[in-house]
């Protein structure tokens, strides 16, 4: 075996992925639920027992999609992991814990000119009439909806997505097959699941396979970005100029209301250098949405670098405002 290919470890069942090992049941036992009363106070114990050195003190990681048990071991999560070792905790602990999905935020893997499509999820606890957030990128993720919770089935199924899609990345087509097929075992209407296996498909030589699961994507969410990036890609490398077209225009409709679309088209230009139509761009997305502080933070930064200091200077107050004020909503 090459030196640069590492073994890729088996797949773990569904039951195992939020399994407690015991070590970690008897540290939360000891400084969570024996420490404090029941509700609120619990709670509080649980979100210090997360993030403090002297608990777990977790540390968020793009790409360690992990199980619970593996997080505990390298005290490593991106928002999956850290959302399935909370609800884990959380139940252990007595409280009412669930997923929570959000769906309108940046959330796309561009890799050779592929898209890969994750949503964001965090842990919603509700006491009573009262529902909380816990959210290990709290401070990275802003978005227009509040959080959807989600089955233990789709929050499963999204852990299996998001694996197969790393090892599709990192590993081989082979690799990322049964955590793609266990994906759409457990909820086989996730739209973004079959777009991603449209990938894998393609990635293991079968373009017509690949199609056909971007067109399923696209029947369970018809303004699937990722399906429709996809399908196009694939429309223009196999010749077929008339299914592209087709679905360019439809790609064309969804992106121009997209906010977060014009954000990517605005951070592109400046890489390119181009600061005017990064200011065209942070508009229009300014214009679809206003409550997201990195437009204006953007907007600033390119007017600067036009020269244009009134108009950045505006734009920056805007987003430190914006700044402050998800700041207070978090908390």
């Amino acid at each position: 075996m090459p030196a640069s290919v590492m073994p890729v470890a088996p797949m773990p069942r569904p039951e195992q992925v939020m399994a407690v090992p015991p070590e970690l049941r008897a540290q939360l036992q000891h400084q969570v639920i024996d420490a404090g009363g029941p509700g609120r106070s619990r709670l509080e114990l649980l979100a210090n027992f997360l993030f403090q050195k002297s608990g777990l003190g977790m540390q968020y990681s793009v790409d360690a999609t992990l199980t619970v048990e593996q997080a505990y071991r390298t005290r490593k999560a991106n928002c999956l992991t850290f959302t399935l070792l909370t609800v884990a905790l959380a139940r252990e602990a007595g409280l009412q814990a669930y997923g929570q999905e959000l769906d309108d935020i940046v959330t796309w893997r561009v890799d050779d000119d592929i898209v890969y499509r994750f949503n964001h999820v965090n842990a919603g606890i509700t006491m009573g009439r009262s529902r909380f957030t816990v959210d290990v990128a709290r401070d990275l993720v802003m978005a227009r909806n509040p959080p959807e919770p989600i089955s233990d089935q789709h929050l499963l199924a999204l852990y299996y997505n998001n694996r197969a899609a790393e090892l599709l990345v990192g590993a081989s087509p082979a690799a990322a097959a049964p955590y793609m097929a266990m994906a759409l075992q457990l909820d086989p209407r996730y739209a973004g699941a079959w777009a991603n296996a449209g990938v894998l498909q393609l990635r293991q030589g079968d373009p017509r396979a690949a199609e056909r699961d971007y067109l399923k994507a696209l029947a369970l969410d018809p303004k699937s970005a990722s399906a429709l990036v996809n399908l196009v890609t694939l429309y223009r490398n196999n010749g077929d100029e008339a299914r592209r077209v087709i679905y360019t225009r439809r790609l064309e409709k969804i992106q121009v209301r997209d906010p977060y679309f014009q954000f990517l088209q605005a951070e592109d230009d400046e890489k390119r250098g181009d600061y005017k139509g990064a200011v065209q761009h942070y508009r229009r997305a300014i214009r679809l949405y206003d409550g997201d502080s990195r437009f204006y933070f953007g907007l600033a930064h390119a007017y600067q670098q036009l020269g244009e200091e009134r108009d950045a200077l505006r734009a920056m107050d805007r987003a430190v405002a914006l700044s402050r004020s998800s700041g207070r909503d978090r908390n």
